[in-house]
């Protein structure tokens, strides 16, 4: 009996804590870090403030949370650079797909980076990997001589670049297509592709 009290009190547990980073997640990226306020996540969560300082210890610790999706699926991103090319497009198609199911966390990343936080810092294990990863597989694709562009680091900028913001924004775009996240992350890979000048897709 005290065994499955204590899974109910952790599945308890886990659902105020579900709860309460969906909510952030959600206010973060329509308000901002600033324009966030405990209360207003606690209000969005239906939960009291004592839960968020019980399971967090505040509202920092709320939002470097909310990132370990992303943190798992860089952390995970595992490529062949013996198919240095075939790598590339899995890479930029993988990442487009995972923007387009993340766009609240993107769009919070997007934000910190605009306003250049003070929070970038303490957001490294968030950035680094991805990058770390691309700047990797473009090496290996000058190595192979099937690029020539000719830095890996502006190259690195401008794929992330565009990985980033492969995602229809309303305020931009007045007409709206059907398109799928996949054909989406195809065509990114084409343009990033031609601009890289590969010499083959």
């Amino acid at each position: 009996m005290r065994q499955l009290n204590e899974s109910n009190n952790n599945d308890r547990n886990k659902d105020v804590r579900d709860q309460i980073l969906r909510a952030a997640k959600h206010l973060f990226a329509k308000n901002g870090y600033e324009g966030t306020t405990v209360r207003q996540i606690c209000t969005e969560a239906n939960v009291s403030l004592a839960l968020v300082s019980y399971h967090f210890g505040g509202k920092e610790n709320v939002f470097l949370e909310i990132f370990h999706t992303i943190r798992q699926f860089f952390g995970n991103m595992n490529y062949d650079l013996s198919d240095s090319l075939g790598a590339l497009k899995s890479f930029c198609k993988e990442f487009v797909i995972f923007r387009n199911e993340e766009r609240e966390l993107v769009s919070i990343l997007q934000q910190e980076l605009v306003m250049n936080s003070p929070r970038l810092e303490m957001l490294t294990d968030v950035f680094q990997p991805s990058w770390e990863q691309l700047r990797l597989i473009l090496q290996e694709c000058q190595n192979k001589k099937t690029i020539s562009f000719p830095s890996v680091d502006v190259a690195v900028n401008f794929i992330m670049g565009t990985l980033m913001y492969s995602l229809d924004i309303a305020f931009l775009n007045q007409i709206h297509s059907k398109i799928s996240p996949e054909q989406v992350a195809d065509l990114a890979v084409a343009f990033i592709f031609n601009g890289l000048q590969a010499t083959t897709i």
